[in-house]
């Protein structure tokens, strides 16, 4: 019997990745997201899936992102009851960033319809912070390189990728064919993490190609932030900085840190981390030495790097305070959360900065931002844009091309055929093109909902 995956997100955007792997009449889907950007895709979130979610056995998540996890509160409210498998990190991580997601919903939701901008009456969360915690049950943790079965007759094993705290690759083992998925990879550079492992030999690869189409500059964060940050304090103004609360709130803490030790900043500069997800991530770290680059002393050290804000009062009183101070807030492509808030207040006022730290899908607020636009939607209303708008190069927690091309480098043998996944059209097609150029393999880019061969 055939074994076939069908390709239920993270193809053709770097979003909503959910990959169903069959063999006769079982089934798994590895990763469960969110999609995020574009209104079109958002849409897809509502849609059911092909596969009715009681005939799925089991679920494995490489990371806690939503966009790789989020879905997974909606799976079980609709009848998926199966096991999750997943690391230790990812499942400390999915503990504080399910319950948020379907808080943030619900606030999104209320908000709506307290102020009547919403098409639907009344507009309604894709899940609640109750059924988030539902799910988490569910999620069963494993170590590192360690074989386990999802199903009877399968085997798997998560490895390091580097990318953030639980971060894995998946090799997927089933009637004799090796799958390797790569989840997100991490740099081997990166400022906090750990690289990928060497990657296994497989048959199959479904590669990500977030950054597929480019290379990341070769200065590190902390030299790119530094003179951003020092214009910033000359003038007085406020820096909103949309994160990912989960790893790059992180690393902009630790550079910021390195930045006052090293006298470039003033040890006196406010930093405020405005997110309780990326507070609650900040502290994990201590639990996972090891697993990233920190000493046990910069572990402890990123959770007195900033004032950490947790209540919605102490958020909103930030509104009130003067630059020069720098507002570390969720969500990283400006999706949602308290972010918002900070950006209508701040971003009309030129000697203001709006610091963009990753990746911003298009579709996106992040992405607007980035492109230059001076308005942005924002709750209901067009906010103007006369902060000066800064897209960092160096921080982003993804391999580049050439990274993605060295990691593959390490298996033992050439695969017979790779999946480009979790990259816009253009990234993806063009890491097949140096797939196919470089390394003579045979390499696609799959449509949303196909079905191949594995």
């Amino acid at each position: 019997m055939d074994v076939s995956i069908t390709f239920l997100g993270g193809t053709g955007t770097v979003t909503g990745s959910k990959f169903l792997v069959r063999h006769g009449k079982s089934c798994l889907l590895v990763d469960c997201g969110l999609f995020q950007g574009y209104k079109l895709l958002r849409l897809r979130n509502w849609m059911p899936l092909p596969v009715p979610p009681d005939e799925i056995k089991a679920v494995i998540l490489t990371h806690a992102h939503l966009d790789h996890s989020g879905y997974l509160p909606v799976l079980a409210k609709e009848g998926f009851k199966g096991p999750v498998y997943a690391t230790q990190g990812t499942l400390g991580l999915c503990r504080i960033l399910l319950p948020d997601s379907g808080h943030l919903q619900e606030e999104d939701a209320g908000f709506a319809n307290r102020h009547g901008f919403s098409k639907h009456s009344p507009a309604l969360p894709l899940y609640t912070r109750e059924e988030a915690i539902d799910c988490l049950p569910l999620i069963k943790a494993l170590a590192f390189n360690q074989p386990f079965s999802p199903l009877p007759g399968w085997k798997a094993t998560l490895s390091p990728a580097g990318h953030i705290l639980g971060a894995a690759s998946l090799l997927l083992e089933v009637e004799g064919r090796r799958i390797l998925f790569s989840g997100d990879l991490g740099r081997p550079d990166d400022l906090i993490m750990n690289p990928p492992a060497e990657a296994p030999a497989a048959d199959t690869v479904l590669i990500e190609s977030t950054y597929g189409d480019r290379a990341h500059p070769k200065e590190d964060v902390v030299a790119e932030l530094g003179p951003v940050l020092q214009k910033l304090v000359k003038r007085g103004g406020v820096a909103v900085v949309p994160v990912f609360a989960v790893g790059r709130a992180q690393a902009l803490l630790h550079a910021i840190n390195q930045l006052k030790t090293q006298g470039q900043l003033p040890a006196s500069l406010p930093v405020y981390l405005d997110s309780p997800m990326a507070v609650n991530t900040t502290h994990l770290f201590v639990h996972h030495l090891g697993e990233h680059r920190l000493s046990k002393h910069e572990a402890y050290a990123l959770t007195n790097a900033a004032t950490m804000v947790s209540s919605t009062d102490d958020s909103r009183a930030l509104a009130g305070r003067k630059g020069p101070m720098v507002i570390l807030s969720a969500s990283g492509m400006a999706t949602g959360g308290r972010v918002l808030h900070h950006l209508s207040h701040y971003a009309g006022d030129p000697k203001n900065m709006i610091i963009l730290t990753g990746f911003q899908a298009p579709g996106t607020r992040g992405a607007t931002l980035a492109s230059g636009a001076k308005l942005v939607r924002i709750h209901g209303r067009d906010v103007q844009v006369h902060a000066e708008v800064i897209q960092l190069q160096s921080a982003s927690a993804h391999a580049d091309a050439g990274q993605v091309l060295a990691w593959l480098s390490t298996m033992p043998k050439a695969p017979q055929l790779l999946f480009v996944v979790h990259g816009e059209l253009g990234a993806a097609d063009e890491l097949r093109k140096r797939l196919q150029n470089e390394k003579g393999w045979r390499a696609m880019v799959p449509e949303h909902g196909s079905t191949w061969r594995a």
